[in-house]
């Protein structure tokens, strides 16, 4: 579990707040469609017409700090998150915190980051809610850690995958939590069902081992797959061995070796791999450095 797995990315907030104005939210609408130069239009309109609108202030805060439509501009997007959240918007108090931790668009700041993020976490952001959970589970205090497994369940309702996974990591070590295997391989099969790559490798981890999961070693590797074609070097380095044993597929040594370029390249080495996979011919290495190229440019 890593703070950083939402840091820089708070447009996973998707302006929430926005979707639920009383009025057909054009700007809102255009964010959605991709339309950033239009939302920026918008948003801007509205604050003409109402300058305590925070929805189109953290609007505008996202569309600067991704670069959206315009340049990227992390202070003037500190500075429209903090006027929303000075009006009570939850998904700029969010965003305020992870810049803060972040050290983007001001200084970093940990305290006042942790300020932001209670703020927004006491107003139900799932977003939030599950940065403050890292940051309680840093400070290695039982009290904290109770606290932190709390709002890790808030966001993990809401669907957050980084939050299943962290949750079920707790789980599976029991740490503020009894330990629990089964809960833990069914808050990473939802993490993975997000679209969780690190969900996915933890989830065929335990299907392969048959640990609070029926064990299912061609599941396992059909998960190890989803996770190394997006580019998890773990998965990758799982996915060779599978293949270059015949676990759970077919053997296929040239495919085996084409997953273990791209785990190696990215710093993951396999004494084991190397050697189960010296035999193969020049002509067969060739085809896996071309197979392992044409991977790693369709990412």
């Amino acid at each position: 579990m890593r703070l950083a797995s939402l840091l820089g990315a708070s447009a996973v907030l998707a302006l929430a707040t926005l979707a639920h104005a009383a009025e057909p939210d054009l700007a809102y609408g255009a964010y959605q469609r991709g339309l950033y130069q239009t939302a920026f239009r918008e948003a801007t309109m509205r604050l003409d017409k109402n300058r305590n609108d925070a929805a189109a202030m953290t609007l505008l805060g996202e569309l600067y700090n991704q670069g959206l439509g315009l340049a990227t501009d992390p202070r003037k997007a500190a500075d429209w998150y903090r006027l929303a959240a000075e009006r009570g918007d939850a998904n700029a108090m969010a965003s305020l915190g992870l810049m803060a931790l972040d050290g983007r668009g001001m200084e970093k700041n940990q305290a006042q980051a942790r300020t932001w993020l209670e703020q927004a976490a006491a107003k139900g952001n799932p977003v939030a809610s599950y940065n403050l959970a890292l940051l309680l589970i840093s400070s290695a205090t039982e009290p904290d850690l109770q606290r932190a497994v709390q709002l890790l369940r808030r966001a993990a309702d809401h669907e957050i995958p980084d939050a299943q996974h962290a949750l079920g990591v707790l789980y599976l070590k029991g740490r503020g939590v009894e330990r629990d295997a089964t809960e833990a391989a069914s808050l990473f099969k939802r993490a993975a069902d997000n679209g969780s790559s690190v969900g996915e490798v933890e989830y065929a981890i335990l299907l392969f081992n048959g640990e609070g999961v029926q064990v299912s070693e061609s599941q396992a590797a059909r998960y190890f797959r989803r996770a190394a074609a997006k580019g998890n070097a773990i998965a990758q380095n799982r996915l060779a061995r599978l293949l270059a044993s015949g676990r759970g597929v077919p053997q296929n040594k040239v495919d085996a070796a084409a997953w273990h370029i791209l785990a190696a390249a990215q710093g993951l080495t396999d004494p084991w791999l190397d050697s189960a996979l010296k035999d193969l011919s020049k002509d067969d290495r060739t085809r896996a450095e071309r197979l392992a190229a044409e991977r790693l440019g369709m990412r």
